[in-house]
């Protein structure tokens, strides 16, 4: 699952490059007519957890979900894709600016995305707060973290993007780390203090890597992080060996230090 710092870093390149152009050409090979037409003009770019969402000025949303598979690209008309055809999922091309600027355009390509919608209005109210974005409602974090059966592991607490959006795989093993708890701590465990702890380090962990470059969550050169894909390598904090299961609903695999981490009890 891409993160959503993934998904923020995505719509702030194509922002402007997109928005306030003229649409050339629009394509969405799944999804029913009407389209918008050429010459409709793109009026926003945004993230919303994993959801990526393009506005046209005629009332259109492109609504996109990247789940395990999708990305977005952007291209300058004539330049080779780096994949391939056949996986467009939806392509939006503009011309130059209002303003007269001679750029030549841009293509914004969507690439395997498993859910490609063209809709009135976008349906993000079902998820929680977005705490890749600053001053995210953490209260209601830990509201939302109330309402879910105790027994549901921290994990999956954390990828349930009803409660919060955002995370992914990398941070919902790099969040349980940073706080000593074991990954599949039960969330009726953690009493509220603690519930916003998690809630603050995730999205300090989000926002910190919205810059782009290699994902980092941990002191040390870019990239470093602390226990996500080091199964048996030593943990960077006491050197035991890193331990790895598929847990949760998805069985997903996580990733915790059996020693800084140890279970809930």
């Amino acid at each position: 699952m891409p993160e959503g710092d993934t998904i923020h870093r995505a719509a702030a390149r194509m922002r402007p490059a997109l928005v306030g152009r003229p649409l050339v050409r629009f394509e969405a090979a799944r999804v029913p007519r009407p389209w918008p037409d050429p010459g409709t003009v793109v009026t926003g770019v945004e993230a919303r957890g994993k959801h990526h969402l393009i506005r046209f000025d005629d009332g259109w949303t492109l609504q996109t979900h990247m789940r395990m598979t999708g990305s977005w690209h952007l291209y300058r008309p004539g330049e080779r894709w780096r994949k391939p055809r056949h996986l467009v999922r939806a392509l939006v091309e503009v011309g130059p600016p209002a303003t007269g600027e001679r750029d030549g355009g841009w293509l914004a390509v969507c690439f395997s995305a498993p859910v490609v919608e063209l809709v009135r209005e976008a349906r993000t109210d079902h998820l929680g707060p977005d705490l890749c974005l600053p001053g995210a409602d953490l209260a209601e974090v830990v509201r939302r973290m109330g309402s879910v059966d105790p027994s549901t592991p921290l994990v999956d607490v954390l990828l349930d993007q009803r409660i919060c959006c955002g995370v992914g795989n990398v941070y919902k093993n790099e969040v349980p780390f940073a706080l000593g708890l074991h990954p599949l701590t039960p969330i009726g465990e953690l009493d509220e203090q603690l519930r916003h702890r998690v809630a603050e380090t995730a999205s300090r962990q989000l926002r910190a890597n919205l810059g782009g470059g290699a994902r980092t969550t941990m002191a040390g050169p870019p990239g470093t992080l602390g226990v996500y894909g080091r199964h048996r390598e030593p943990c960077r904090r006491c050197g035991t060996p890193i331990e790895w299961a598929r847990t949760g609903r998805d069985a997903r695999g996580t990733y915790w230090c059996p020693r800084c981490q140890p279970p809930a009890g």
